[in-house]
């Protein structure tokens, strides 16, 4: 196995040293706000977290708190932030998904560059609304498509577009959401109800049509998707299951979706909980959430509708076909991709891949290799990369400095949309 060296995957923009950090508003200090956001605190030379808006109150405190913003600029509401004269050079836009246009509207109409957190918005109308705002203005928007960063991405790239595999053919792309993952964000969690947010194909895998579009490089054709919502469904629910996990559940000891076992304290989900700083307190909170928020409630008698498996066949210029798969019933998460070219191959899984040249019969394994500290290497590196590519297309304003301009989002966003009236409609739709 070629392993690569620490040095050949991409550091993050390390040789940009502006003259004055990029200011930026955070609006929305949940989980993705606060990990773009961290960047700030990595590299203060570049950017500078100056404003935040977020309802929750723990959240608003701690996140003024670590970023030592001053109170006058800490908001309940975007409206609050745009009522102001503006004070940054750009914001962050990580509120849930139905959230994302008003903001970025009046963001774009103050002269604001924008980051902006996938996918764009619930609607077609909505993300073409905001291009052409954005083409008006003449403004920055980078969306938060943070595949295209990632070094393992990067690498496919570089072998498709060399010819290291001859004329591109056919791909097949797997996303594993992982089992208490999908039970997380699309049974309890803020995805649970598609009407109410985005449909799982545009939540979840919008990532994911933007890579085979980016990686393919020729018009989308064509689309046929199936998939729907097959076990998180109260038929299911095992006998003796209650309302809520808390609640004496006979079952809740050998269920794998236990909310017990999935937020306790030591758990990677729990997130979610605002925590009060006094960790004698933590038990009785956490009880507290169990008994009264949607994560305490069991998966089989929620008010969800996102399908839990979810296939699409698509077809691009010059007959390049590509198949993608979403799974719930995993026990791994990661995305997993296979590239067949006319003369070769490629089999990888975000950590390493295989390369097969047909014409020499060469098979080269290569490990990826992340260099980052642990906490910032999600989606395999790319969110870092993202953020500081992102900063410094708005310290140069230069937009061609970016991955995932909105301009080159739309086809992506697009394809989710008929994919996701595909599957509704049961047809085949052409484009």
């Amino acid at each position: 196995m070629n392993h690569i060296k620490k040095s050949d995957a991409k550091k993050p923009n390390s040789n940009f040293n502006p003259k004055k950090p990029v200011t930026v508003i955070t609006i929305g200090a949940g989980a993705r706000g606060n990990i773009y956001s961290d960047y700030a605190l990595r590299f203060p030379n570049r950017m500078k977290i100056v404003g935040v808006v977020e309802p929750n109150p723990i959240r608003n405190q701690r996140f003024a708190k670590k970023h030592h913003i001053l109170e006058k600029n800490c908001f309940k509401t975007w409206e609050g932030i745009f009522n102001q004269p503006k004070f940054a050079d750009a914001v962050i836009i990580s509120t849930p998904d139905n959230l994302h246009y008003a903001p970025c509207m009046f963001a774009l109409e103050l002269g604001y560059d924008i980051l902006i957190e996938k996918p764009v918005s619930p609607t077609e109308e909505e993300c073409r609304n905001i291009l052409a705002k954005a083409k008006e203005k003449g403004r920055i928007v980078a969306v938060c498509h943070v595949l295209r960063y990632a070094p393992y991405f990067i690498e496919l790239k570089k072998l498709v577009t060399s010819g290291a595999i001859g004329e591109l053919i056919s791909i097949n792309h797997f996303e594993p959401i992982e089992h208490i993952h999908m039970a997380h964000s699309y049974v309890r969690g803020n995805w649970h109800d598609s009407k109410k947010t985005t449909p799982i194909i545009l939540a979840k895998s919008c990532h994911d049509m933007d890579i085979l579009r980016w990686l393919i490089n020729k018009p989308f054709k064509s689309i046929a998707s199936y998939g729907d919502l097959k076990w998180f469904k109260k038929e299911n629910a095992p006998e003796g299951s209650t309302n809520r996990c808390i609640e004496g559940c006979k079952v809740e000891d050998s269920c794998p979706y236990s909310a017990m076992k999935i937020y306790n304290k030591k758990g990677i989900w729990n997130y979610v909980f605002d925590f009060p700083e006094d960790e004698s307190k933590h038990e009785d909170f956490f009880k507290e959430q169990l008994k009264t928020t949607d994560y305490g409630r069991c998966v089989y008698k929620m008010d969800n509708d996102q399908p839990d498996h979810y296939v699409s066949s698509m077809v691009f210029g010059d007959g390049v076909t590509a198949n993608f798969a979403m799974e719930a019933f995993t026990s791994y998460h990661g995305r997993q991709t296979r590239i067949m070219g006319a003369m070769g191959d490629i089999v990888g899984n975000m950590e390493t891949y295989t390369l097969t040249d047909f014409r020499t019969g060469k098979v080269t394994t290569k490990k990826i290799i992340v260099e980052d500290s642990e906490q910032y290497v999600s989606h395999g590196g790319g969110d870092a990369a993202l953020v500081a590519d992102w900063v410094r297309a708005v310290s140069e304003q230069d937009a061609s400095l970016l991955s995932s301009t909105i301009d080159v989002s739309m086809e992506s966003h697009v394809m989710c949309f008929l994919s996701e009236k595909s599957r509704v409609e049961k047809r085949m739709i052409h484009v």
